[in-house]
């Protein structure tokens, strides 16, 4: 069973790697780069003397002696640790699809993967998005250690919420459900520092509308071939048995 989910994990992640790598260098990786053009263009300012002070997006940028953060190369390197990024997090996320699948006593297939990874979407990316969209280099944020609370708070209600409404369908389990997946928004995402920025708003909104775009085609791609993948690896060995 556990070589089984490991395979299955492996196939789907390394399936929606590689297309999803192939939409975030096509689609978002321009726009990150030019984001990060506005930023340098916010630091030199700061650095000619300027009284302006930068922490944008857990880019916080320190004093010019400090030793700068280690990036990868521009070209050839950005591309492969951006690959070797979306391999790593679309096995990760393919391994906890399978478990929950498991867990909640479900056959894996195509159709039982896809349901679960929208599931998956919306308590990973929609839910949190829609109080933390994806922030491009240089936009206005609150601080990390916030964000990355209210995320996990907003991803694991919506997961638990979710799964009271779908799997459990008593009354009172959807009306907890409902309760659990609205109460983060209610207490509300943690708000950015209202400050000026020369990133435009425009470029903002593009990039959280692709990203949120390729996280669907992310997760459903994981379900689509971890329910594949599961039932080949079943068939494998019986047709090794009927060819003994």
């Amino acid at each position: 069973m556990i070589i089984r989910l490991l395979s299955a994990a492996l196939a789907a992640g390394f399936l929606a790697a590689v297309v999803v790598t192939g939409l975030e260098l096509t689609l978002t990786s321009p726009l990150i780069v030019a984001a990060e053009r506005y930023e340098h263009q916010q630091t030199h300012q700061a650095e000619r003397g300027l009284p302006i002070v930068l922490a944008h997006a857990g880019h916080d940028h320190a004093a010019p002696d400090a030793a700068p953060e280690w990036q990868p190369g521009e070209g050839l390197p950005r591309m492969a640790f951006t690959a070797l990024a979306t391999l790593v997090g679309a096995v990760g996320y393919a391994l906890l699809l399978g478990a929950a699948i498991l867990a909640c006593g479900r056959e894996p297939t195509r159709q039982v993967g896809v349901a679960f990874a929208i599931a998956g979407f919306a308590s990973v990316a929609l839910a949190p998005g829609l109080g933390l969209p994806p922030e491009l280099p240089g936009s206005e944020a609150a601080p990390l250690a916030t964000r990355q609370a209210w995320w996990v708070m907003t991803a694991a209600a919506t997961g638990m919420g979710l799964y009271l409404i779908a799997i459990r369908r008593s009354l009172i389990a959807i009306l907890g459900g409902l309760v659990l997946i609205i109460a983060p928004h209610v207490a509300g995402a943690p708000q950015a520092p209202e400050a000026a920025s020369e990133l435009p708003a425009a470029l903002a909104a593009q990039f959280a509308a692709r990203s949120l775009a390729i996280s669907f085609v992310f997760w459903l791609l994981i379900g689509l071939g971890f329910g594949w993948a599961w039932q080949a690896f079943a068939r494998g060995p019986a047709r090794g048995t009927a060819h003994a």
